[in-house]
């Protein structure tokens, strides 16, 4: 978990309006991506106040504290600024009233306005946070956006990942990050993956050295973050090894909460890589569209066998059926005898 990001942060990455306690931008920080509507402190009720939470003004908010007198709102906004309350922030471009700016300004908590809607702007809010303050891990691997799937490309060091990439971008694909990937459980389904800062755009190339994908192949073949919606693990061909030849082996591995499907793809020399993993993400769009050509084998194989076995009863019990006995005729007698 982060420890959490400045209201500079903030008032930078969504555009937001600073009213006052400028100088308290890089000094206030904001440590939990929870936000807070202050209805009821507003009312003098402070006994669950989550002070620690950004204060988010709407309509309602602003309408009450208006039929305040103005020692009520003195009152309310000196008790509502604690040593770890972020920001105030007033939704739908509604004025702050000058109580408001006084105390916010002798507790050093800055005010923040925006245009957006109240419901809008707590969606916004709460997704950035989310994002920056969720919890991240490194994986070893390379991440390359193909048809508009994250693909996860690992295995071991040697084997052939980031030139693999490397011809996925050539081919069109987008670059996301090469030899370390930072990855973040964005909800309940989904895991997201981007490139370390200092690796933004990078790869590494053995025999070459560091290359700059985005200043050789252009802005439209790398990308910034993308979820990861297959894992791809590259192994050495072993002979003694059986390989899943039909599809059926389905696998999983587990990225936080999040399980990832995976496959295994054998490295042997003459095999294009590149077009394997571009057909591996095809199958697995086509899949989760409804279409699965495995039991389309399954079920074609089914239907070979019942009809074969039917026609092996049917000539069976041919052979069973007993043949009618033919008549004896009455022997004459011989008028030669």
């Amino acid at each position: 978990m982060a420890e959490g990001i400045l209201v500079k942060q903030l008032v930078d990455a969504l555009k937001l309006h600073v009213i006052s306690g400028k100088e308290f931008l890089n000094q206030r920080q904001i440590t939990i991506s929870d936000i807070s509507r202050p209805g009821l402190e507003l009312t003098g009720y402070f006994t669950y106040y989550p002070h620690n939470r950004l204060q988010v003004f709407g309509r309602t908010e602003s309408a009450f504290a208006s039929s305040l007198t103005s020692e009520e709102r003195k009152v309310v906004v000196r008790r509502m600024c604690e040593k770890d309350t972020p920001a105030f922030i007033i939704s739908r471009g509604l004025p702050a009233t000058q109580e408001m700016i006084d105390e916010a300004t002798r507790g050093g908590v800055p005010i923040l306005g925006s245009e957006l809607p109240t419901t809008r702007l707590s969606s916004v809010l709460t997704e950035y946070l989310h994002t920056q303050l969720a919890e991240r891990r490194s994986m070893h691997g390379v991440l390359v956006d193909v048809y508009g799937l994250g693909v996860l490309i690992v295995g071991n060091s040697g084997v052939g990942k980031s030139e693999t990439a490397l011809e996925l971008v050539k081919r069109g694909h987008r670059l996301i990050a090469d030899d370390r990937v930072d990855v973040y459980q964005r909800d309940e389904n989904t895991v997201v993956g981007e490139a370390p800062r200092i690796l933004k755009n990078l790869m590494e190339i053995r025999g070459i050295g560091i290359i700059d994908v985005m200043n050789l192949f252009g802005a439209g073949a790398v990308r910034t973050e993308t979820p990861i919606s297959l894992i791809v693990n590259l192994e050495n061909w072993q002979k003694d090894r059986n390989y899943d030849r039909l599809g059926s082996d389905e696998k999983v591995q587990m990225i936080f909460d999040v399980a990832v499907p995976k496959i295994t793809i054998p490295v042997k020399v003459g095999r294009n890589l590149a077009i394997i993993i571009e057909v591996a993400a095809m199958n697995f769009r086509a899949r989760s569209m409804g279409y699965d050509a495995t039991k389309v084998f399954e079920s074609n194989l089914s239907s070979l066998i019942k009809e074969n076995s039917i026609e092996d009863e049917g000539a069976e019990a041919a052979q069973q059926v007993p043949t009618k006995p033919q008549p004896e005729t009455e022997k004459k007698d011989d008028p030669h005898d």
